[in-house]
C-alpha cells in the first residue's frame, strides 16, 4: 500500500533544455559574486594556472563557489519544475 501511494507521487522526469543551462549559468554567476564578497582568503593556495581568469581565487574558493552555484542551481531548477514552471 505504501509504495502504491510512493509511486503516484514521482513527477515526470525532467529533460534538458536551453532554458535549464541558462538557469544552472545564472545561478554559479550569482554564487561567484556572492563568493567574492564574502570569502575573506580567496586567494587560498593552491593556486590555479592563470588566476586573472578567475578572479583572483585559489583552488578552494573556485570548487566552493561552483559546488554552492551548482546546488543552488539544482534547487531552482527542480523548484520551477515542481510548480511547472519549466
Amino acid at each position: 500500500m505504501l509504495s502504491s501511494n510512493l509511486l503516484a507521487t514521482v513527477t515526470t522526469s525532467l529533460e534538458w533544455s536551453p532554458n535549464i543551462g541558462v538557469i544552472m549559468i545564472i545561478a554559479n554567476i550569482f554564487a561567484i559574486a556572492v563568493g567574492k564578497f564574502t570569502i575573506e582568503q580567496a586567494n587560498a593556495k593552491p593556486e590555479l594556472p592563470s588566476p586573472q581568469f578567475f578572479g583572483g581565487f585559489g583552488l578552494p574558493a573556485v570548487l566552493a563557489t561552483a559546488s554552492f552555484g551548482h546546488i543552488l542551481g539544482a534547487g531552482i531548477i527542480l523548484g520551477l519544475h515542481s510548480i511547472g514552471k519549466i
